[in-house]
């Protein structure tokens, strides 16, 4: 069910705004390393920008300017990511708005090239999973599957790790639900990948796909 030789890297950022085409820049950044089923590494940090913290950012996710004065600056901290993830495929809840601010604090750091990896969402991977659900935020998802709680939302390990969990409980619920059509290929980032942009109806199609692939793969010689 798991890709036992692949890692994935679970990103989660806290920001000033919504969009850095806006200004907005990251005040913070985790990273959680999931392998084999299961969570093996993490890295958090702050990130002083030097970015204006306003009085309803600083509410919703604990992060002052008082606390960022003594931050590293965000070109130490996405070199330190980007090591950490060492090109790994990514993943994040609402990915598009991780996404861009990934590939904008990389370009602020001069590291873009380097920050060239896909994003599967678990957003859009919930949608066509757990249309059930009385909404797909993460913490609407985590209560929804009893995930464990990690600590204060919108706060970037914490959230991170949340949707660390809510990854894991896709490829297993992946897994079971369409076995018979990955005839054991794993749950990889490339299936999610291709699980998220297929219509809900499609999705056993995709499954079956990717179980051809992969069983076209190991009678290679």
């Amino acid at each position: 069910m798991f890709a036992a030789n692949e890692t994935i890297a679970v990103i989660d950022f806290e920001t000033t705004g919504i969009s850095p085409g806006q200004g907005a820049r990251a005040t913070e950044i985790a990273a959680v390393l999931v392998c084999g089923g299961q969570v093996i590494d993490r890295y958090a940090s702050l990130m002083n920008s030097g970015a204006w913290v306003s009085p309803f950012i600083e509410q919703l996710t604990g992060i002052s300017n008082r606390m960022l004065r003594s931050a590293p600056g965000p070109e130490q901290v996405m070199r330190e990511v980007l090591q950490f993830t060492r090109g790994r495929p990514l993943v994040a809840h609402n990915a598009a708005f991780d996404r861009v601010f990934w590939q904008a604090e990389s370009r602020h750091a001069g590291l873009e090239a380097e920050a060239a990896m896909p994003f599967a969402c678990t957003l859009l991977l919930s949608r066509r999973l757990y249309p059930q659900a009385p909404n797909h935020r993460l913490g609407t998802l985590a209560a929804l599957h009893h995930l464990p709680n990690n600590g204060r939302a919108h706060r970037a390990l914490a959230d991170a790790e949340t949707t660390a969990q809510l990854l894991l409980r896709i490829q297993h619920d992946v897994g079971h639900r369409f076995g018979a059509e990955l005839a054991h290929a794993p749950v990889d980032h490339a299936l999610l990948m291709g699980l998220q942009r297929a219509p809900t109806q499609q999705l056993w199609r995709c499954a079956a796909r990717h179980g051809r692939a992969h069983a076209g793969m190991a009678e290679r010689p």
